[in-house]
């Protein structure tokens, strides 16, 4: 056997040394190793290349002013409204900070740290060794250890948390470039005021509070190692927590400093034989003021943007704003009143509600409130903004009057209120309240909001003539939506307040409407301006002339219409309620949503009520279904506006002065009579017959029997 293998491995010999003789002259005969080590080499520069890019457009220079201060929100005056921040605590000099810090944690973390360029050589030969043992046990990552000082706070401010070989290697190059840009002093403050400490708290001055009821000045030296001993896991050597482990861990640390000579072996001693004692006098102070405002602002610097959530709240970025806080201020407290909303349901169910307000001369958001006191989540449901619902009846104006008037009706021409059906479906919508007039004027059928004659005219003028409309007030429709129940809101996925506020601003600002927003601008903790919003589009929804008659017709809502128990006192406002019942058609359905918009030449406001769930109803909810609640709401904000007056009266209004003075002639009048018969070709006997009698009054008036 033996013999056997002897042979084995010496033919195996043979052939080996024979493979190698031709290999090294084929090396030698095209220069292979030569080649080779081009290849390394250019490798090493390509690589090079890519991370000192990485390192210099790491915006190292704007890091300390950064991490120094928390994103500050401004509103629409330039007055800071409020902060954010998830990653900072309160920041303090190394100056005030103990000596007794500084020397636990350079003892446990980077004893070199004023010897080093940012980066350990030993520290690197450790991880690749790490490395090369990962790679061969089927590892990923590579384990811990390796990273000085400046690594760490290069890691917890530029890169992710991964353990890999590429994050490690950009890691080394940014803090070359870290250690190029500050000072070792400013380095380590940068660090200690970054450093997490568990339970949510950043930074030595905060953990010093948290923990041991003291500032980071006044810190012990069993105090300060015990903060060190935490850096490496926050959370399981915190004292509240576990002060079994964080006293083992500190006296480690204490340990640590005698070997890098900051204490002795009797000092060490002494400290270790001291018990864990804590108190917490920490108090989180949130600059969060206004959360679904806020929330919003950080949605829209996301997705517009490209901003992330991680800078946005920890870059100190400053963020110009439309806020306007007394108007965020009321709605917030108004919300914070159950009297406004409707009684819980039966299951226990809070009903819910949202309301937007905008500035139509700018289209900037003012305020906004997605929910009830006490329910908000760190940028969770905002129903003000995210909200799908059916319109209801707010969309009348949007799909059907407004290009009715361009299509040539006027706020007074008579429409039928009559039940009818129509195309091969049947279709058929009733009255909220089921009461059929035969006929009335167009400003009463806006006011009293009736289905009827909605969708008689939305046919009368083509259902893809509502549709575009919807679409030029900023409303995207599915093209499932080119029905007539588009007139009583029947679309796919419904709208929010957002929508419908911005849709209205078109009425109260002659026509335009300007794309809403809450951002101005965005400033960047250096100062430069990476943000700038200051040219908002604008777009001519419907001429002047009609938007003033339709803000005519829609004061009349809210004086004899469906929200005159939601008027503000003392104010006048233009506008339109809405409510959907089960499928939004079937009056005999129970109420899941109550919408109200309203609007002066300052602000526009959007309001809806009702359950997150449309199993519950607030059909019974009387004046606390949404009224009193926007009625409170506009009567808080309205005297915060210059209180500008509409330049139109009430389409009512200039019906009776019409009546009253007669000015229009005999034959104005039976033109009118004329072509209102024209447009009703399918009921033309019985709108012939009114109009001769009204012809016969007015005759009669003019020359008498």
């Amino acid at each position: 056997m033996n013999g056997f293998l002897e042979k084995a491995w010496q033919k195996i010999a043979y052939y080996a040394q024979r493979f190698w003789r031709w290999f090294w002259a084929k090396c030698k005969r095209y220069q292979l190793i030569r080649w080779a080590i081009v290849l390394v080499l250019s490798l090493f520069l390509c690589m090079s290349i890519y991370l000192t890019f990485i390192a210099k457009t790491s915006n190292v220079k704007g890091l300390k002013s950064a991490l120094e201060q928390a994103t500050e929100i401004y509103d629409k005056n330039d007055q800071k409204a409020g902060y954010l921040y998830s990653q900072k605590g309160t920041w303090t000099s190394l100056d005030n900070i103990s000596p007794n810090v500084v020397d636990a944690v350079l003892s446990t973390e980077d004893r070199n740290f004023y010897k080093e360029y940012g980066f350990s050589v030993k520290g690197i030969a450790r991880a690749g060794v790490s490395y090369v043992k990962n790679k061969l046990t089927g590892s990923q990552a590579i384990s811990g250890g390796g990273s000085t000082l400046t690594q760490q706070l290069v890691k917890n401010a530029f890169l992710s948390q991964e353990q890999t070989f590429s994050r490690k290697a950009k890691e080394i190059f940014i803090a070359m470039q870290v250690e190029n840009t500050y000072s070792k002093k400013e380095i380590l403050t940068m660090y200690l005021n970054h450093a997490y400490f568990g339970n949510g708290v950043w930074g030595v001055e905060d953990a010093a509070k948290k923990y041991f009821g003291t500032s980071a000045s006044q810190l012990t030296v069993p105090q300060a190692a015990t903060l060190a001993g935490m850096l490496t896991s926050p959370n399981a050597f915190n004292p509240l927590d576990h002060p079994e482990a964080s006293k083992k861990r500190r006296d480690v640390v204490l340990s640590l400093m005698v070997a890098n000579n900051k204490l002795t072996e009797e000092q060490a001693k002494q400290y270790q034989a001291q018990a864990m004692i804590t108190n917490d006098t920490y108090v989180y102070n949130s600059g969060y003021k206004y959360p679904y405002y806020f929330d919003a602002v950080i949605s829209e610097a996301i997705n517009t943007y490209g901003l992330s959530e991680s800078d946005i709240m920890n870059r100190g970025y400053k963020i110009y704003t439309t806020l306007d806080q007394n108007y965020q201020a009321s709605l917030q407290e108004d919300f914070a009143n159950d009297y406004l909303f409707p009684a819980d349901a039966a299951s226990g169910a809070k009903a819910q509600g949202a309301s937007v307000a905008i500035d139509p001369k700018t289209g900037g958001v003012a305020a906004v409130v997605g929910g009830r006191s006490g329910t908000h989540v760190f940028r969770g449901y905002n129903r003000g903004t995210q909200l799908v619902r059916s319109p209801g009846s707010t969309i009348k104006p949007l799909a059907v009057y407004a290009p009715a008037l361009a299509k040539g009706y006027h706020y007074d021409t008579e429409l039928p209120d009559k039940l009818k059906s129509y195309g091969t479906n049947k279709y058929t919508p009733h009255n909220w309240n089921n009461v059929y007039t035969g006929e009335l004027p167009m400003y009463k059928a806006l006011a009293e909001s009736k289905n009827t004659s909605a969708v008689w005219l939305l046919n009368k003028i083509g259902v893809k003539t509502g549709f575009d409309s919807v679409e030029k007030f900023g409303i995207k429709l599915d093209e499932s939506d080119e029905n007539l129940s588009l007139a009583l809101g029947g679309l796919k996925k419904g709208v929010s307040p957002y929508q419908i506020a911005s849709a209205y601003t078109a009425f109260a600002n002659d026509g335009v409407r300007y794309d809403p927003h809450f951002i101005r601008k965005i400033v960047d903790a250096s100062g430069k301006t990476i943000v700038d919003n200051g040219d908002v589009d604008s777009h001519q929804v419907l001429s002047a002339k009609n938007a003033k008659e339709m803000t005519s017709m829609m004061i009349d809502v809210y004086t004899i219409g469906t929200g005159s128990n939601a008027k503000p006192t003392g104010y006048t406002i233009a506008g339109k309620t809405g409510s959907t019942q089960g499928n939004g058609i079937d009056p005999n359905s129970a109420d899941t949503d109550h919408w109200y918009v309203g609007y002066t030449p300052d602000i526009v406001l959007a309001t809806w009520v009702g359950f997150d769930s449309n199993k519950n109803s607030i059909e019974d909810a009387g004046s606390r279904g949404g009224a009193l609640l926007f009625k409170t709401e506009m009567e808080n904000i309205l005297p915060y506006t210059k209180q500008t007056k509409f330049d139109v009266a009430a389409a009512s209004t200039l019906a009776k002065e019409d009546e009253t003075n007669n000015t229009e002639s005999w034959w104005d009048k039976l033109k009118k009579a004329g072509q209102q018969a024209e447009n009703e070709t399918s009921d033309w006997r019985d709108t012939a017959d009114s109009w001769l009698q009204k012809g016969r009054d007015v005759w009669n008036n003019l020359f008498g029997n």
